[in-house]
């Protein structure tokens, strides 16, 4: 039987692979599976699958599951939001977050529970260190300026943390006067350590 297909006809071409898609794929599932299980109990072969993408992939982009577990960590910390902080509404505006519940910020449930299980697990917590230094604390510290910033960034970052914390045991958005007398007192508390413009000059970098 002859084939009816005319010989000059096009092949289509193979789509190329959207290597910076894949990559993002693939460090979302990571983010997820590590929250969900941890590190010890994560394989790369149920990454790779969660992702759609062979496991060879990710060994080519990460390197082996250490590698990808401190991208990861890395992505997971958004130090490129501090330029959209404004020093007069922020306080405020992270108070009211924290009056809502998990789902009503900007930080996903499992990005979080994901860097909880990496502070208390002895393999992973020296990465989660260099990542909390490299990727939050130098940015918040660059952010705040003035007199002790890197003091005022660490007593800053303790109290998000403790904060989303406590917003992640409540689980549900806070009502009424509750609410009301919690925004201020949380915007207090953040207010107490950003200084003011003209007093917020950045540190040089050390």
């Amino acid at each position: 039987m002859r084939n009816s297909a005319p010989a000059n006809r096009k092949l289509p071409a193979p789509r190329k692979r959207d290597a910076e898609g894949t990559r993002a794929a693939i460090l979302a599932s990571a983010q997820t599976q590590f929250a969900l299980l941890g590190y010890d109990h994560v394989a790369l072969r149920d990454i790779a699958g969660d992702a759609g993408v062979d496991v060879a992939l990710v060994k080519r982009y990460f390197g082996g599951k250490e590698g990808l577990f401190t991208e990861a960590l890395k992505a997971s910390f958004r130090p490129d939001h501090l330029s959209e902080w404004d020093r007069a509404t922020f306080a405020r505006r992270v108070a009211t977050i924290m009056a809502d519940d998990i789902h009503g910020g900007e930080v996903g449930s499992h990005s979080f529970q994901f860097l909880l299980r990496a502070a208390t697990s002895p393999t992973t917590a020296p990465l989660l260190n260099v990542a909390v230094q490299e990727r939050f604390l130098r940015p918040i510290r660059d952010w705040l300026g003035g007199e002790d910033a890197k003091a005022r960034a660490r007593v800053f970052a303790a109290a998000f943390v403790g904060f989303l914390v406590e917003r992640l045991v409540r689980a549900k958005p806070l009502k009424g006067r509750e609410r009301d007398a919690f925004i201020e007192s949380t915007a207090t508390i953040f207010e107490t350590l950003i200084p003011k413009a003209d007093a917020a000059k950045p540190l040089p970098r050390r």
